[in-house]
């Protein structure tokens, strides 16, 4: 888990691309390097989790292909023996080059795992640029003609190519709280597709969700399926611990992995405490409750916004970051329970509208979705056109699926990472999606939210948790703002925009 960063503008040089290589060294603080090569410069932070050896530090070559890879492929052992290839590491980091070596992009259908990487190959003077199929690890990019850039943050790209904001990315950051189809709140700096590569100038989609009708899977599958996705996740040379809210889906990914150490956060006066003390009875781990006094979360969040040069999506992502602090003390790899919602409708409000309608309205869109007032039907039909589906529930299972699960995995990735400590997320096993997708609502969601999971874990987790409401993460926006005349989600918004604004003046 790492951060990367590429770019081959003739105004870089050695000294300045180091500078902008250190804005994310919270992503890779074990080590630290670049390369130039034909004119490009390739970086890259390394958090050491595969391999701890000096050997498997990054840019990494082999017969002059080098490479820089930010993430984790579970199953590279497995094919280490299958391709029978020629390892001198016992890194996923060469794995990934020499299956790139060997197959060209359809190494890429082989993957289990979360990456974004860049090949550059020397012999050939080819570019390839990946990232995974539900954008888990991310990846932006700024081209302008034959100059490149692919960083795993924006600050990096800011202090190579200065950009101005993007009108229509901070609209839909205001009407959704985050970016969706790519966009970023900047102009020229996309996010690099999930599911797609790019190989000299052209872009291509290699995966996409589908959601035809299917028939759903067996308890047993699913449950096997799961275990197995909790399992290849345990792939680390250092110890992996668990987020432990006392929800549904923390408490079983955490009854699965069975890890030393789990953690929850909350407020002093608002918190899960109680809950994921219930839960950990029955698991017997070192649980750590972390605190949070609401007087810090205004100048974290500040902070927080100034490192990524992005604004926050919700507020809960504060309280992410200060835990993981926390975990980071004894961990540098966590489980995270993001997905369970997307794959069997645990947003029931939404997914129940949805079953029941006949049109997409995108006033009820609207109401069922958002959190702000701001009213831009424009942004909304963007987010929601070119979804493919039979029913309104097919497009907003797509949408959920694609885009709202890719700002919560931005989410987890910022708050985390800038821990340097890395978040891995079995419910966005990418086997899982593709058994779940399409499967009837009835199966899905059942008479309440997320019955397949409720019932093949019943016996092994506590009653209350499989019988306790769905809770999200509490803030309390009022106490923290004065909101008059707003919302307190309009003020949480405003409040991101306005600290974004005020860095960017101090820095133009």
């Amino acid at each position: 888990m790492c951060g990367i960063l590429f770019t081959n503008y003739k105004s870089v040089t050695n000294k300045s691309f180091n500078k902008a290589l250190k804005l994310m060294n919270h992503r890779g603080p074990d080590y630290q390097n670049s390369v130039e090569v034909n004119g490009s410069y390739m970086g890259h932070n390394r958090l050491s989790v595969i391999d701890l050896n000096h050997r498997s530090n990054q840019p990494f070559s082999r017969e002059k292909l080098h490479i820089i890879y930010n993430g984790e492929l579970y199953n590279y052992q497995e094919l280490t023996k299958r391709f029978k290839l020629n390892v001198k590491t016992s890194s996923d980091t060469e794995v990934v080059l020499l299956m790139y070596q060997k197959l060209g992009p359809k190494c890429l259908n082989y993957f289990n795992g979360m990456f974004a990487f860049v090949i550059y190959d020397e012999n050939t003077d080819d570019i390839f640029v990946a990232r995974d199929r539900l954008g888990i690890k991310p990846l932006y990019y700024n081209i302008k003609g034959k100059n490149l850039l692919f960083s795993s943050e924006i600050a990096p790209i800011l202090e190579i190519s200065p950009e101005e904001f993007d009108d229509f990315g901070i609209r839909q950051y205001r009407k959704l709280r985050m970016t969706v189809k790519n966009y970023t709140v900047y102009n020229n700096i996309k996010f690099f597709p999930a599911g797609h590569y790019w190989l000299n100038g052209r872009m291509y989609k290699y995966w996409d969700l589908c959601i035809d009708d299917r028939e759903p899977p067996s308890d047993e599958e699913l449950s096997e399926l799961i275990k197995s996705a909790v399992i290849a996740r345990k792939v680390s040379d250092v110890p992996v611990g668990s987020y432990l809210s006392g929800g549904l889906d923390s408490t079983i990914l955490s009854y699965i992995l069975k890890p030393t150490h789990t953690w929850t956060v909350g407020f002093p006066e608002v918190n899960e405490f109680e809950w994921g003390s219930l839960a950990n009875q029955g698991l017997g781990s070192i649980h750590h409750q972390t605190i949070v006094d609401s007087s810090e979360f205004i100048e974290t969040a500040k902070w927080m916004i100034n490192k990524r040069k992005e604004p926050l999506s919700v507020p809960n992502e504060v309280l992410l970051y200060l835990m993981t602090l926390e975990v980071k003390k004894s961990n540098t790899v966590v489980l995270s329970g993001e997905g369970a919602d997307e794959l069997f409708f645990g947003y029931h409000r939404v997914f129940n509208w949805a079953y029941r309608s006949n049109k997409l309205d995108l006033d009820e869109f609207d109401k069922k979705y958002c959190y702000g007032t701001n009213q831009d039907d424009e942004v909304l039909d963007f987010a929601l056109e070119g979804i493919d589906g039979k029913t309104v529930l097919d497009k907003i299972a797509y949408f959920f699926q694609i885009d709202h699960l890719h700002g919560l995995l931005r989410r987890l990735d910022n708050s985390t990472m800038l821990c340097g400590v890395e978040a891995r997320v079995p419910f966005v096993d990418h086997r899982l999606v593709e058994m779940v997708a399409g499967c009837p609502f009835d199966w899905r969601m059942g008479k309440s939210f997320k019955e397949p999971l409720k019932r093949i874990f019943k016996d092994t987790i506590p009653k209350e948790i499989i019988d306790r409401d769905k809770v999200g993460f509490a803030v309390d926006l009022r106490t923290m703002f004065k909101t008059e005349g707003k919302t307190p989600m309009d003020s949480w918004l405003e409040f991101n925009l306005d600290v974004l604004s005020d860095i960017s003046k101090k820095t133009s």
